[in-house]
């Protein structure tokens, strides 16, 4: 009997990543739940999903600013699972940096959480997914093709994930696949007071569908990606309501 299938996915403890993490287990995935702080909601959602199912969730805390605690994660999901079948790019720092006051803490925090920490984490899970013929999913964002403005260096770590995502599709093929989902307007930052209700207002207006997305949206198509997509690999899924129509 095949053993189910494993996936990493970062950032998964609440939020989008939680969301995602629960996709997949549905779908029937072996999940490891990463973390940095959030250890009490990471190990809830462990708990509810080895409730449904036994064993079949873990959770890992790894600081992803730390490049040398990248591999020893990859590798303690390995050695608890005995395998991985994907990595979900899901972890993700965001806020606004003014050109002018932009900083190196803003710099490492920014570029380190969506360029950084997925680059190293696809190399050190790059030989595991080569054996299993796994894929990557990197959760980008619409504005990495078109800039937010007030949120430049944000915007750039993004644009580098979609530009990374089709580089290691070319790298990593033909047994490894490497997609991307760019989000839009599906949940608003914890910290939102750059995004009050009138600015709200403005996005939701602007898209096609007239609403904002949910975390659902994104974690069906991350699913998509990883269990019913083998002949997709070097492309970016915009999951916006149809936003990147018009801007």
């Amino acid at each position: 009997m095949t053993p189910a299938p494993v996936v990493l996915v970062t950032g998964a403890a609440r939020r989008v990543g939680a969301e995602i993490a629960r996709a997949l287990h549905e779908a029937g995935a072996r999940v490891a739940i990463h973390y940095r702080a959030s250890a009490a909601e990471a190990n809830e959602l462990a708990a509810r999903l080895n409730g449904s199912r036994a064993d079949s969730a873990l959770t890992f805390a790894a600081d992803l600013l730390d490049t040398a605690a990248l591999p020893p994660l990859v590798d303690s999901v390995v050695q608890r699972f005995g395998r991985l079948d994907a990595l979900v790019n899901n972890a993700s720092s965001f806020f606004a940096t003014k050109v002018g006051a932009v900083d190196t803490a803003a710099w490492d925090d920014l570029i380190g959480s969506n360029l950084k920490a997925p680059l190293f984490l696809s190399q050190a899970a790059a030989p595991h997914l080569e054996r299993s013929a796994g894929c990557i999913v990197n959760i980008t964002d619409i504005h990495a093709e078109r800039p937010l403005k007030g949120y430049p260096l944000y915007c750039a770590a993004k644009a580098g994930l979609l530009g990374l995502s089709r580089a290691l599709a070319l790298e990593l093929g033909p047994r490894v696949r490497v997609n991307a989902v760019a989000p839009g307007p599906i949940e608003w930052p914890q910290n939102d007071h750059d995004f009050p209700p009138a600015t709200r207002a403005a996005i939701i207006e602007h898209t096609l569908l007239k609403r904002v997305g949910s975390p659902a949206d994104i974690a069906r198509t991350v699913k998509f990606l990883v269990f019913d997509a083998p002949y997709i690999t070097g492309q970016v899924i915009n999951v916006d309501g149809g936003r990147t129509a018009r801007l």
